[in-house]
């Protein structure tokens, strides 16, 4: 990515030369003016007549890193590292392996990033799960990536849709001047219309647009309020850079209002500050907080999320950064807070990702932050995700196709089911619950173990009904509906009984052991049922059993020995197969020999349930 709001700092157009060290002067001079694509042809001319050193090496990765020229980076970075060097050499070194494929590559470098900085937030999630990109490939695709009609031949990025119209910042521009870092023309605010889904008549928001970098922007829910990002020059206030021998402009957040069509009433918010950057904004749609990355002091890593609180009465309240959930000592950029102020996304650099800047989103009310995954993410720079849920559209900035574009983002229809298991009688939290779950054909499409809080997750399609399966060693296991929904979220209190079964002198009464007809597998409802005998036998280590299975008279007499005899093996061989001794159980097939009830040829279809059944008598 070559956005410049990562880094968040500016240099002026105009310089003077002043001396720097003798053989790298020239490119130091560059560099420290972010001018990158020049810096690095110096410090290539200073390997071709043979002046390269790690220092050297260095600063021509990092050149080719502030622009994501991904091989190069890597290249100059092997280089640099043939030496010692600090660890976040090794970092940027390994997100660009994975920024090129090269996981099994980036690892190692990760390895000696986590052995230089134990301690770093990336280091330890890295030796919690070095491994963790085939996992990430598998996730679920949460949302279709398309190409958009706002995308030029420069840098477009931080697009926004407000009911029919889409803003976002642009570098295409071609009259104005350029700026070194990007060798493109400054950004400007862009408006455009949007309807169904297409984006035309994009014009720059002149009220807004200065001879400065200006974006992103972020709109109130009314319409007339604007917060949006540009420089601090636009305020005549600067630092000077006695290495670049140039002034320096901070990113500063400013704020205006609409009346009629104009905007205006342009005013820079409190907390800017000539010694750190601001940008990024994102507005709640209840207006009471605005969203922002900054690199101010109290930042856990370069470039970190931060909300602060706007008052009714139009005052600020004391900017807060949303802590190590969020934050790495990475970069975070780019919130994107949701229409219910609940979801929060951003692009960071710290997390584990699959190359560059991924999309994150966390649950502010609490949980982890988790990666949207593809084709969201790419081994390149993915971010400035945003999302209208009245629209159900939103919007993506990547540079995977090389340049900085804006994709459409369109949600894949999904719902998140969460499963709490519990004791039935208690309440009890049930952990290590055996959990399923079943589309409407029964067929089982996954299966996992409830965790510390009684919870698994699973996602499943709209508009599918579904059923949940749960089962625990000491309760009987149960069926669970999960109806037709568009989500985004549903939940199932998966209350399981604890086993209570009648043990009489002769036998182990069960409710009937089901078979479907004409069948002798085991179900899931027999099974269920089946456990509780398994929990007796355990409770009771000298109990042996023999299981009877019966059949109703319908068929022959051949016929239903047989299939009853099969369906008495069956039982047993699913009561071996949970632990119990093959000498404590036996079957035997009865077939209509011992009727329930004796109705002849006129039984009921309730009497032939009565009389299709197995018993589980004590024999020892």
């Amino acid at each position: 990515m070559k956005n410049l709001y990562i880094v968040l700092s500016f240099v002026a157009i105009s310089f003077t030369v002043s001396a720097q060290n003798k053989d790298t002067k020239a490119a130091d001079k560059l560099f420290a003016r972010f001018e990158y694509v020049d810096a690095a042809k110096e410090y290539l001319k200073l390997v071709e007549n043979g002046k390269g050193d790690a220092y050297v090496y260095k600063q021509l990765a990092d050149s080719y890193y502030n622009v994501f020229n991904t091989e190069e980076a890597a290249k100059w970075y092997a280089k640099a590292t043939e030496t010692n060097q600090d660890a976040e050499t090794y970092y940027r070194y390994a997100q660009m392996l994975k920024a090129n494929g090269k996981y099994e590559e980036a690892n190692r470098q990760m390895q000696k990033f986590a052995a230089a900085v134990p301690s770093d937030s990336r280091a330890i999630a890295f030796k919690q799960n070095p491994n963790y990109v085939p996992k990430l490939l598998d996730k679920t695709k949460l949302y279709n990536v398309d190409a958009s009609d706002i995308s030029s031949d420069k840098s477009d990025f931080g697009a926004v849709l407000y009911d029919n119209a889409v803003y976002f910042a642009s570098a295409r521009n071609g009259a104005r001047k350029t700026y070194g870092w990007t060798d493109e023309p400054y950004l400007d605010i862009y408006r455009a219309d949007y309807d169904n889904g297409k984006v035309t008549n994009a014009v720059p928001v002149r009220d807004l647009n200065s001879k400065w970098h200006d974006g992103p922007i972020t709109i109130s829910a009314d319409g007339n309020t604007a917060y949006f990002a540009s420089e601090s020059f636009k305020e005549k206030e600067s630092e000077k850079n006695k290495k670049a021998n140039a002034k320096v402009s901070q990113v500063y957040l400013f704020k205006a209002t609409k009346t009629g069509d104009k905007w205006g009433n342009i005013v820079e918010v409190p907390f800017n500050d000539k010694t750190f950057s601001n940008s990024n904004p994102s507005l709640s749609r209840d207006g009471k907080t605005l969203y922002f990355s900054s690199n101010r002091p109290g930042s856990i890593g370069g470039t970190d999320i931060w909300k602060v609180a706007i008052n009714d009465d139009g005052t600020y309240g004391e900017p807060q950064n949303l802590g190590n959930k969020v934050n790495t000592e990475g970069n975070e950029s780019f919130p994107f807070i949701s229409d219910d102020n609940k979801t929060l996304f951003f692009a960071s650099s710290g997390k584990q990702g699959l190359g560059g800047l991924d999309v994150y989103q966390i649950d502010l009310s609490g949980g982890e932050a988790t990666n949207l995954g593809k084709p969201v993410n790419t081994e390149k720079d993915d971010f400035a995700f945003t999302f209208n849920g009245t629209k159900g559209a939103g919007f993506l900035s990547s540079n995977r196709n090389g340049n900085d574009d804006i994709f459409a983002v369109s949600p894949i229809c999904g719902v998140d089911v969460l499963i709490v298991v519990t004791n039935a009688k208690t309440g009890e939290i049930l952990s290590n619950a055996s959990v399923s779950i079943l589309d409407d054909k029964k067929n089982v499409i996954a299966t996992e173990m409830s965790n510390a809080k009684g919870e698994v997750k699973y996602r499943v399609e709209c508009d599918k009904p579904y059923v949940v399966q749960a089962s625990k060693d000491g309760f009987e296991g149960n069926t669970f509906a999960v109806g037709k929904s568009k989500g985004p979220t549903a939940k199932v209190d998966a209350a399981l009984q604890p086993i209570d079964v009648i043990v009489t002198p002769t036998e182990v009464i069960l409710k009937p052991i089901y078979f479907e007809f004409d069948k002798s597998n085991i179900t899931q409802e027999g099974a269920f049922e089946l456990d509780k005998l398994v929990q007796v036998m355990k409770n009771n280590e000298k109990m042996v059993i023999l299981a009877k299975s019966h059949t109703d008279n319908r068929g022959s007499d051949k016929y239903n020995l047989a299939l009853s005899d099969r369906r008495a093996k069956a039982t047993v061989q699913y009561v071996i197969s949970k632990g119990i001794p093959a000498s404590r159980i036996s079957g035997k097939g009865m077939g209509e020999l011992e009727p329930k009830v004796d109705c002849g040829k006129d039984c009921t279809e309730e009497q032939h349930a009565l009389n299709r059944r197995s018993e589980f008598l004590i024999v020892q």
